[in-house]
């Protein structure tokens, strides 16, 4: 995969060159358990075990994979409350924002977004007591947010699966 740094220390990222079908099934097994061994792997895609772990190491050499986590519950891991987090921000600060939020525990996602407010955050949180003292006390404290709203999950249905690997070149 190719990437540079810029300034600001962001890294752009571009496709990686040369991922074909069998590096694109090796991505979907690995999606649906990151667990399996190099035996199985082989054996599912009917390639050597050799062949698997040369490309599951080009695969993380090149940052296709960047690593391997325990798939959560959120609910069975205590945090009960869920929402999407809408912000508009004073755009000059973005960076010092960014940076910030990755680190309030709760805050699992950061999208900065086009359109009528400029970041989406995925929070989770205890209770509604928890999730207000995050929105409220931290994000909105916060030097550069201008305005937040808030989008409560009622339910979050499990996916049907990982999204397939996008089309070899």
């Amino acid at each position: 995969m190719s990437s540079t740094e810029g300034a600001e220390g962001v890294v752009a990222r571009q496709v990686a060159a040369g991922l074909d079908d069998v590096d694109g099934r090796i991505i979907d097994e690995l999606r649906r358990d990151g667990r399996m061994s190099m035996r199985t792997l082989a054996e599912k895609l009917h390639i050597s075990r050799a062949n698997a772990y040369v490309r599951v190491q080009r695969l993380e050499a090149t940052g296709v994979i960047r690593g391997y986590r325990a798939e959560i519950d959120p609910v069975l891991a205590g945090l009960g409350t869920s929402a999407y987090v809408t912000v508009n921000l004073d755009q000059a600060q973005w960076r010092s924002v960014r940076e910030e939020l990755r680190t309030l525990r709760g805050v699992e996602h950061i999208g900065l977004v086009g359109g009528e407010f400029d970041l989406v955050l995925l929070v989770r949180a205890r209770d509604n007591a928890d999730l207000r003292h995050l929105i409220l006390d931290q994000i909105q404290g916060m030097n550069g947010i201008v305005n937040t709203h808030t989008l409560l999950v009622f339910e979050e249905p499990v996916p049907a699966g990982p999204a397939p690997a996008a089309p070899a070149s």
